[in-house]
Formats: structure tokens, C-alpha cells, sequence
């Protein structure tokens, strides 16, 4: 199983010839993840190899367009491709009527089955939950509702220890519990223990996506010792007044959060066209925190 996350897009606003709108392709034990979808994002998932008819869940952080006018243009192409499972779009409560009148007009009405949840911009939630991962979301302070979202790996299982078993009394019908780190009683009321037949799981690993927002220091208790964590950083600290005002971040002011909240590695994307290069966000950012790069469009990042 894998958990990795490919950058479709890593630009602010406005469409560059190097960077496009936000989107980002999230794979995590074999569950398909699309996180917002700027406009042109379907031309990105081409060049970069991304099979879309995989996608299942589209998260959608807000509604400003360079994170989601390229939706219903994706919805559309997998609609005249012949797609025929369900997908799942979580995002503000406004996004169903948009797709669907925008769909509609156009004449491209699903053969697939689109459903919507609606997140919320007042308290984390839990989006989606099975045996392998976890998404939720949490509020961000933006100039609109906006939200981030957590992609967590499940609790795994441990590992049996099959020359500790040899000899044991214990079958398969005890291996589930075993797993699960749940101690065994024999019918002879022997017990076994877990931890004497079984390895330590692998860790979990988790991905924290901060969309747009302005500095928001409780963000550090949010994604506290995420894996990998993406924060905007629109600009650097000479644009600082800018950043306020606009209600984004800086370099600097993204890497104050994954030094409080302890995180493993730091991304840097949703950059302003106004920069030329990354040197200096780079370098502002390390000054806090050193695990940290800057994303490019194509670039692919292992979780695990």
C-alpha cells in the first residue's frame, strides 16, 4: 500500500505558464483523492500520468475559482468517457447547485451517480471513514468559508510472529485478535498475549492540507505531528502587509506552524505569480524549520 501525493497545480490565482491553479492528487492505500481543482487541472492530470477515472472523493476547500473552476470540466470528460461509478465531492454548501446548474445547462448530465456533502467552515468533521484511511477537515481563516483537510491512515494491524506461534495453541481463528493487539484466552484458560505472538505495527502516516489562509497559530494543534504538512505560502515577509490584508501567509508564517505543531516535513505551494523564483521563500522558511521545499507543478511527494 502506498501513500503518496502528486502536485497538479501549485500556483495563486492567476494561471502561469510554470504553475497552474491548486489541485493535488492524493493516493492512500489504494484510495483516490482529488484536493481542489483549479482551472486547467484535467489538462495537468493528462500531462502527469494521473488516471482520473480512479478518483472517487474530490475535496473542495472553497470557492474562489482558481481552486475549483476546473470541475465541472473534469466531471464532464469522465461523463463522455463513459464513466459509470459514483463519486463523492465534499465542499461548501453552495458547490451542488453550482455543478449541477452548470452541468445541466450544458446538456452533460452524468451517467454516474454525483454526490455531495457539506463541510464545515465552524469545527473539524469527519468526512469519510473506513478500514484503511480517514479524511477530515477543519476551518481555515480566509477571506470566504474555507477549509483544510486531513488525510489519516487507519490504526494498522500488527504483525504476527510466526515462530513465536509454533507450539502456542493458537490457530487461526485467533490470528484476527491477535491483530488487533487483543490478548487470547485457550479453552484450557490459558492466556496469551498479544504482545508475546505478534511485531509492532508499521506507523500510520498522515497528510495536513491548508489551503488559503492567513496565519492561524492554532493550526499547529490541528495538524500536531502530521507526516507531511502543505501550507499556503503565498508570499514572503516584504509582502507581509499583503499577505494580512488578503488573508494568506508567508513562508515564514507557514513554517511557524509545522515547527509548533511538530510536523515531520514542511510543503510550500499556492505561490504568487509575482515571484520570479523560490529562493527566498526557501530560505525564509528554513530559518524556522528545516524540512522544508518548495512544491513545483509534476512534482510527486512518497508519504510512506
Amino acid at each position: 500500500m502506498s501513500f503518496d501525493v502528486t502536485i497538479l497545480g501549485s500556483g495563486a490565482a492567476i494561471p502561469t505558464s510554470r504553475r497552474n491553479p491548486t489541485a493535488q492528487y492524493v493516493v492512500c492505500n489504494d484510495r483516490h483523492i482529488l484536493i481542489d481543482c483549479g482551472e486547467g487541472t484535467q489538462m495537468q492530470i493528462r500531462r502527469f500520468g494521473v488516471r482520473f477515472q480512479r478518483i472517487s472523493h474530490i475535496l473542495i476547500s472553497h470557492l474562489h475559482g482558481d481552486h475549483f473552476f476546473g470541475l465541472v470540466g473534469l466531471l464532464s470528460t469522465m461523463h463522455l468517457m463513459g464513466r459509470d461509478k459514483g463519486i463523492t465531492i465534499y465542499g461548501p454548501p453552495e458547490l451542488e447547485q453550482i455543478v449541477r446548474l452548470q452541468l445541466e445547462v450544458g446538456g452533460a448530465k452524468p451517467e454516474f451517480e454525483l454526490s455531495f456533502i457539506v463541510t464545515s467552515t465552524k469545527e473539524p468533521q469527519v468526512l469519510f471513514s473506513d478500514k484503511m484511511i480517514e479524511i477530515s477537515s477543519f476551518p481555515l481563516k480566509h477571506r470566504i468559508p474555507t477549509t483544510g483537510f486531513l488525510i489519516r491512515e487507519q490504526r494498522k494491524e500488527r504483525n504476527l510472529d510466526s515462530e513465536a506461534l509454533k507450539g502456542s495453541g493458537l490457530g487461526i481463528a485467533h490470528f484476527p485478535k491477535l491483530k488487533n493487539g487483543e490478548d487470547v484466552i485457550l479453552e484450557s484458560g490459558e492466556v496469551r498475549k498479544a504482545i508475546d505472538y505478534t511485531f509492532d505495527p508499521k506507523p500510520s502516516h498522515s497528510y495536513a492540507f491548508c489551503s488559503d489562509t492567513a496565519y492561524l497559530p492554532s493550526l499547529a494543534d490541528v495538524v500536531k505531528e502530521v507526516s507531511v504538512l502543505y501550507h499556503e505560502a503565498t508570499f514572503t515577509e516584504k509582502d507581509r502587509d499583503r499577505a494580512k490584508a488578503t488573508y494568506h501567509s508567508t513562508a515564514s508564517q507557514a513554517a511557524m506552524i509545522a515547527k509548533n505543531g511538530h510536523v515531520g516535513r514542511l510543503l510550500l505551494g499556492h505561490l504568487s505569480a509575482r515571484y520570479s523564483g523560490v529562493e527566498n521563500h526557501l530560505k525564509e522558511a528554513q530559518e524556522i524549520f528545516s524540512e522544508v521545499e518548495v512544491v513545483e507543478d509534476g512534482m510527486n511527494i512518497q508519504i510512506s
